[in-house]
Formats: structure tokens, sequence, C-alpha cells
């Protein structure tokens, strides 16, 4: 049986916030680098994360 997670806006979002913290930049200049192939291995997980997080709150 698979199990289910399920996450407010407001959960996401706070998620969202603490991993733009964690490497220390803002959305812009986290998708500026990510554009510009910039980006550390963990800032590149964080970018992937915020993808994920956007895609589900645009859902």
């Amino acid at each position: 049986m698979s199990t289910l997670i399920r996450r407010t806006t407001a959960d996401l979002l706070a998620q969202r916030e603490r991993l733009l913290a964690e490497v220390h930049m803002d959305y812009d200049e986290l998708r500026e680098r990510a554009e510009a192939y910039t980006l550390s291995d963990r800032e590149l997980a964080v970018w992937h994360t915020v993808e994920g997080i956007d895609y589900l709150l645009d859902g």
C-alpha cells in the first residue's frame, strides 16, 4: 500500500522559503544561476525541489 502525504499551500510556501534561505538566495537569483548552469550540487537539488513545489502550487 502506498502512502499519501498531503501538504497545504502554507506548508509548501514555508518549505520553499526555508530552501531558499538554506542556499542564501532569493528565487530570481537561484533561477538565473540555474539557467546559467552555475549551481553547486546542493543548490541544484534545492532548485529542483523548488520547481516541484511551484508545480504543486500552480496545480
